[in-house]
């Protein structure tokens, strides 16, 4: 729940030396502080901010990464994700921004309205961050969350936050310049936009009279043409195209047009690079194999793992293989519970669980889980360069996917 934002632009933030200044950077605080029942680490990583051991921060859309100087003579790398907006949120944040005058000067003048805030988490538009949301990460080898070095850049970049209120709609998605010149786009197409008159129109019942008067029979529709595997003609001389690999592509159009009718549209907007992934996949052969690789560019190992991705789960295989998110904490949370129950069961010695956005890895088994978009988790085995590898189908039951790669490992 959003806390009142009526307050002044400065609060009086309890505890020595405290971070935030502002109400909205105490929010940010509020949240970290919120998202953790472990006292002890928040109370470390304020300490390891108040020391300076915060290297600069980067922030970047989604997320802000530092170097946290630790126990060890090298930093750590640590990194908090906040969940970017989508187009149509970002639209509703912009018009929020428009509609008053007054919410632009303040953001230009380093103020984070309190009616801006408002407006939009009325609107379903999370400006300030909910405990939630925030993910933290780090290279070191503290399974708390967050750990002290993440809390410490937490702490550290409040005063960031207070003294740029930008930096929050960075971490949201969009850079400064970009909600500046969308504002401008805004504000320059309500002044040109001109009303066109409302057309006179034609009383429905003189339409459809008129229309009756013209309606022709309608043919009956063709039904669907008979396939044939065969090439009906010859490939002209010197074309370089092959009658088998034609007759192919025929015959993968054909079985594609016919899912499409019977309504499966999910390789209805693949890209060029996830159609060759998936014409991979079909096993045309070595010869095509090398042949789409040449063609897209990709790398064998890559493009064979994609398939192999594909194989075990489409479309949404392929995703997953390539592009890491940041899911429910609750979904994590609970899939962690339940793996480390079984566990227990399953191995004589403690394994260690490591969670990283949506994958859970067992380490010192070569063992990886990764939740998809389909709330279903993709197993993957590490082989022996330390590569992930797909090694089985997707399963809704986090400790299923985990079972049929431990009988694997075993």
């Amino acid at each position: 729940m959003t806390p009142s934002l009526t307050g002044p632009r400065r609060v009086a933030a309890p505890g020595r030396r405290a971070f935030a200044a502002t109400w909205w950077g105490q929010a940010w605080v509020t949240a970290l502080e919120g998202s953790t029942l472990d006292a002890g680490r928040l109370s470390r990583g304020r300490t390891y901010a108040r020391k300076g051991m915060v290297g600069p921060a980067t922030v970047t859309p989604g997320q802000v990464r530092a170097a946290v100087q630790g126990s060890q003579p090298r930093p750590y790398r640590s990194s908090v994700h906040l969940p970017v907006l989508t187009d149509a949120q970002w639209d509703t944040l912009l018009d929020t921004v428009a509609a008053r005058a007054g919410h632009l000067a303040a953001l230009l003048d380093g103020e984070m309205p309190a009616e801006l805030v408002d407006d939009a988490c009325h609107a379903g538009v999370p400006l300030l961050p909910q405990p939630t949301e925030l993910d933290p990460d780090c290279s070191c080898p503290d399974w708390g969350y967050p750990c002290k070095h993440a809390a410490a850049l937490c702490y550290a970049i409040a005063a960031t936050i207070d003294a740029d209120p930008f930096v929050l709609f960075a971490l949201r998605g969009r850079s400064r310049e970009e909600v500046l010149a969308q504002l401008r786009a805004r504000r320059t197409a309500s002044q040109e936009t001109v009303t066109p008159p409302a057309p006179t129109g034609v009383p429905a019942a003189a339409a459809y009279a008129r229309w009756a008067e013209h309606m022709h029979e309608l043919p009956e529709p063709p039904g669907p043409a008979a396939h044939t595997a065969a090439l009906p003609v010859t490939p002209p001389p010197g074309s370089s195209l092959a009658t088998s690999d034609l007759e192919r592509l025929m015959t993968d159009a054909a079985a594609r047009a016919a899912r499409l009718l019977a309504g499966d549209t999910t390789g209805l907007h693949l890209t060029q690079h996830q159609d060759a992934v998936r014409i991979a996949a079909s096993a045309p052969g070595p010869e095509w194999f090398h042949r789409l690789i040449q063609n897209t560019g990709a790398k064998p190992t890559a493009f064979a793992r994609l398939t192999r991705a594909w194989r075990h789960g489409g479309p949404t295989g392929v995703t997953i293989a390539e592009q890491p998110h940041t899911p429910d904490p609750t979904a994590m949370t609970a899939a962690r519970t339940a793996l480390t129950a079984a566990l227990a069961e399953m191995a004589t010695v403690p394994v260690p669980l490591r969670a990283w956005r949506n994958r859970l890895t067992l380490t010192d088994h070569g063992i990886q889980l990764r939740l998809g978009p389909d709330a279903s988790w993709y197993p993957y085995l590490q082989d022996g360069d330390g590569e992930w590898w797909p090694a089985a189908l997707a399963d809704a039951d986090p400790v299923a996917a985990l079972t049929v790669v431990w009988q694997q490992r075993q």
